[in-house]
């Protein structure tokens, strides 16, 4: 099982690796700024006020080409408009544009460009003509921008630090395998950026002999905690054993359950790689004695067990589909689905149809698409997520894995998608 397992995470990481690459466009580094900021104790530290002395919400437009700044500050114990901009990336002249109001109703017009990923700059002048403030941003992560105003002679006159902080109001979730490589790299920053970014809990993909990316299951709870979100969900993976004795696979079970009862994880998934080979009814009947198995030793410590689907799910087996067997010879109160809209659409099977036919049997799904979500145009999530007849799974979580970008701005994408486009 263990080199199984070790095979997919060499695949993925390879893919990661593939992917990683530079923000090429003006306007693709501009969007770095979209979301909502606020202001840290010091241009020194992420450290953050109670009441952050400015607060910045950067609403994206027009396909990501510019966004609405409004920033506001903190004065007689109320945050008020300090400056309005319309920024964006002029395809013309290839550069960024922006036209702003202050608070003391000077009107300034600000020419600029990024110099790399994450170097941006910004010459402002009035409407007359007269310089005013030139600006330069490093983006040191993509929820963490030092900005510093400079006068005409390129003197620092002063520094702010912006952390992002985009609300989790609804309860977005991210399989942490979209940033597999970057969790394995450093998990304690990935998770930081994710929780700025406005994920509300998260799904693991790694949970290897008693451990989650290396930390204890407390340790790793924790950490996520400590970010803003929850740690809900895990993907795990032990298959079927090839003769009737389970003895062994249920005590990895056991064990593993009671790992994740110590984290407060709230559900456990598993899917299978095996139903290739599979020609007979009987075959499946194993399959769904196991997940019968797994489901009742999860309810027994208050989890609950869900089968994750990929596409072979959908292949027919002695004239009977296996997805449709797995959920007529499951029992109800033991095993849950996750559907995986992705591979749903890849077998040509209408998710919509199962939601309808068994709406109590779909604890969750993963909402993932070809590119980042919403960029192939082949699902309708529109119609999926406001569709009248049936209830939605419970725990929505964010999955990318085909990246345009590097994955840490494709998983931001992701929630910008569902919280502006999808659920809004």
């Amino acid at each position: 099982m263990r080199v199984i397992v070790s095979l997919v995470l060499i695949f993925l990481c390879n893919k990661n690796l593939i992917a990683q690459g530079a923000i090429k466009s003006q306007a693709d580094r501009l969007h770095q700024y979209a979301g909502h900021w606020v202001s840290s104790k010091h241009a020194g530290t992420a450290e953050i006020n109670t009441y952050p002395a400015i607060k910045m919400n950067n609403i994206s437009v027009m396909d990501k080409q510019s966004m609405q700044v409004e920033v506001l500050q903190y004065q007689d114990g109320e945050y008020k408009t300090l400056l309005t901009e319309l920024i964006g990336y002029d395809a013309k002249s290839e550069q960024i544009i922006a036209l702003g109001q202050n608070q003391q109703g000077v009107i300034f017009k600000g020419v600029g460009r990024f110099s790399s990923d994450t170097k941006w700059k910004m010459r402002d002048v009035d409407m007359l003509g007269n310089f005013y403030l030139s600006v330069a941003f490093d983006f040191q992560s993509l929820t963490n921008v030092l900005l510093e105003g400079l006068d005409e002679s390129g003197k620092s006159l002063w520094k702010t630090r912006y952390i992002k902080s985009n609300p989790k109001d609804k309860n977005i979730g991210i399989q942490l395998v979209s940033v597999h490589q970057e969790m394995l790299k450093d998990p304690k920053n990935t998770l930081t950026e994710l929780g700025r970014m406005g994920y509300s809990y998260v799904e693991t993909f790694v949970y290897d002999d008693g451990a989650f990316y290396g930390m204890s299951p407390v340790e790793f709870r924790d950490l996520v905690q400590a970010n803003g979100m929850q740690f809900l969900g895990s993907m795990t993976f032990h298959d079927l054993p090839t003769d009737d004795n389970w003895q062994s696979a249920l005590k990895w079970w056991a064990k593993t359950i009671d790992d994740h009862v110590l984290a407060d994880v709230k559900y456990l998934t598993t899917s299978n790689n095996q139903l290739k080979t599979v020609k007979t009814k009987a075959e499946l009947k194993r399959y769904t004695d196991y997940y019968n198995a797994i489901g009742k030793l999860c309810r027994e410590k208050g989890i609950t067990f869900a089968f994750h689907n990929h596409a072979d799910e959908f292949k027919l087996v002695e004239g009977t589909r296996i997805y449709d067997y797995f959920l007529q010879h499951t029992e109800p109160e033991y095993v849950h689905f996750q559907a995986d809209i992705y591979w749903m659409d890849v077998a040509g099977v209408a998710p919509i149809e199962y939601f309808k036919k068994y709406p109590a049997r779909f604890l969750s799904w993963h909402i993932k698409d070809y590119k980042e979500l919403g960029a192939s145009g082949k699902i309708d999530w529109l119609r999926l997520f406001h569709h009248p007849d049936f209830p939605l799974p419970k725990y929505m979580v964010a999955e990318v894995e085909d990246y345009s970008y590097p994955p840490m701005y494709s998983v931001q994408l992701a929630w910008e998608y569902l919280y502006y486009s999808i659920l809004n």
